[in-house]
């Protein structure tokens, strides 16, 4: 009689290849804290990778291109079956997916040890395989409204390119493959926050009776977005022209005022929800930085350091942001109450510091002190995200457990 019950089981797909979250969370937390080690292992004693990129070229490479692209890919090809109701990518084909982006870091790390076109374009390929298969999925849902979705993800992939060539010597603007990486992402958390942060946070207000209720999206909205990815991408290409430094700090002022209509202020006592506009705060904050240190520049009225904006937005906006969605992702999808335990508002706090000190670091003028304690703070946070979450996003849905399938 238990024979059955036993092919059941064996019969049921691994837990881990389900639903994208549950892979690439899982190794976005584990390199987020593994590459950042072994970044200031570098730093401190002077090692080497076999790398044709430089330590802190490596350093931004990954950050951008192996932590953030398996948040991304865990967050669109989760999102994605919301949007159009079909069947999430999952077992061998989102095992294959997984195993390009491993090989993608494999090749990056040891790229000095392989030839150049073979690093490039097994790193390259993921970016573009990914926006292919997120393209199909919301074609084939016909699901229209999402498809510009997957465009930020192409010029992820264009970027990472462009690294490679300025790499090996083309004509290529210093930087202009990681400036516009971190254009392409704040782009992407800048519409998933619009879309999310709100949302969540009405839902959440209504439960408890709340009469005031964030703003629904509207003029505000556009004229903010509008302004942050044009100053984002006009940065990308002119990192030193006044006028985008300008349109900056006004797109920093214009979602100040958007993050304000979203009554931040009341989600204080659930940190599930508040870590998620105050990840769109260091969007604010990293884009008035940004803008002021292009003015300052060439005003020599003061001076803000690039590297402390540029940090606002990679430790501050893309720290906060993934860790808020990875995490409240992860409880829902494993069938687990939408609430932050002090482990998880832990986490919360520790990437919050991080930035902090980093964004300090930057601005005091880089002190080796400061950057080793941002560094503890965020390998501390993203370790602690990797041992709370791992477990969950290793096995079944709990609601699956208790009913027996």
């Amino acid at each position: 009689m238990a024979m059955p019950a036993v092919e059941n089981v064996r019969s049921r797909p691994l837990a881990l290849w389900t639903m994208a979250f549950r892979p690439f969370f899982l190794l976005a937390g584990v390199w987020s804290a593994a590459a950042l080690a072994g970044w200031i292992v570098m730093l401190t004693m002077g090692i080497a990778l076999p790398s044709r990129f430089d330590p802190l070229t490596w350093h931004i490479h990954e950050m951008l291109f192996g932590f953030v692209m398996a948040a991304i890919a865990g967050f669109l090809l989760t999102a994605i079956p919301n949007w159009t109701g079909r069947a999430p990518v999952s077992g061998r084909p989102l095992a294959a997916l997984a195993a390009l982006w491993l090989a993608g870091r494999l090749a990056c790390l040891v790229s000095a040890s392989i030839p150049f076109w073979l690093a490039a374009a097994t790193d390259v390929a993921f970016p573009f395989v990914l926006c292919a298969v997120c393209a199909r999925e919301i074609i084939a849902g016909r699901n229209w409204r999402n498809m510009p979705m997957p465009l930020p993800v192409a010029f992820l992939g264009i970027a990472d390119l462009l690294m490679y060539l300025q790499l090996a010597g083309f004509s290529v603007p210093a930087g202009l493959g990681w400036r516009l990486a971190l254009a392409a992402v704040v782009v992407l958390i800048s519409i998933v926050g619009g879309r999310i942060i709100p949302v969540f946070t009405r839902n959440w207000l209504t439960k408890r009776g709340t009469v005031v209720l964030p703003a629904k999206h509207g003029p505000v909205d556009v004229v903010a977005l509008a302004a942050l990815h044009a100053g984002m991408i006009g940065w990308a290409f002119f990192p030193e022209l006044p006028p985008v430094g300008g349109l900056l700090v006004v797109a920093a002022a214009l979602n100040l005022w958007r993050l304000a209509r979203w009554r931040g202020t009341a989600t204080l006592p659930e940190p599930l929800l508040s870590i998620l506009h105050a990840g769109y705060l260091w969007v604010v904050i990293g884009a008035a930085l940004l803008g002021a240190s292009m003015l300052g520049t060439s005003m020599s009225v003061f001076h803000v350091p690039e590297a402390a904006a540029t940090h606002a937005l990679t430790a501050g906006a893309i720290g906060a942001m993934t860790l808020g969605v990875m995490t409240r992702v992860t409880l829902g999808h494993t069938g687990r109450a939408l609430t932050a335990d002090r482990i998880t508002a832990l986490i919360y706090l520790l990437v919050i510091l991080a930035a902090a000190a980093r964004v300090a670091a930057a601005a005091i003028g880089s002190l080796p002190v400061l950057i080793e304690i941002s560094a503890g703070l965020w390998i501390g946070a993203f370790g602690l995200f990797t041992l709370r979450y791992g477990p969950m996003l290793l096995a079944p849905r709990v609601d699956a457990d208790r009913n027996g399938g």
